[in-house]
């Protein structure tokens, strides 16, 4: 017997803009039935485990111990920009000059993540 993970779920002060964001970030849709003012709110994702917002009276106060990591399927760069203009702030940036490494990108409520080098990233730097 084994458990399936069914849904990540990241604490927020506003779940409906909170998750209109990561919406966004993964081109995914909210739950149909979810809107704003609901307390908890979900993002579609096609495979995998949904991404559930539960609104909390508590801000965040440390660094995540869970994070997300994207692989987007444009260019690292262009993703971290679009990501960037879309509202996420640079934490770390950990790319190296030869291609390798990832940055450390915060949510609009500080939940780290980080964004991988894509598909296309690794084969230029492997060849």
């Amino acid at each position: 017997m084994v458990s399936v993970v069914q849904k990540v779920a990241i604490d927020c002060s506003d779940a409906y803009e909170l998750a209109c964001f990561w919406s966004e970030v993964t081109g995914c849709p909210l739950h149909p039935q979810d809107g704003p003012g609901d307390q908890e709110i979900q993002v579609m994702l096609p495979e995998g485990p949904l991404l559930h917002f539960n609104q909390v009276p508590e801000p965040k106060t440390a660094k995540n111990r869970i994070h997300l990591c994207l692989r987007p399927t444009t260019s690292r760069e262009e993703e971290t920009e679009r990501l960037l203009a879309l509202g996420a702030t640079l934490v770390t940036d950990r790319r190296e000059p030869g291609g390798a490494g990832w940055a450390v990108l915060a949510d609009p409520e500080g939940n780290e993540f980080c964004v991988l080098r894509s598909e296309s990233d690794r084969a230029a730097t492997a060849s």
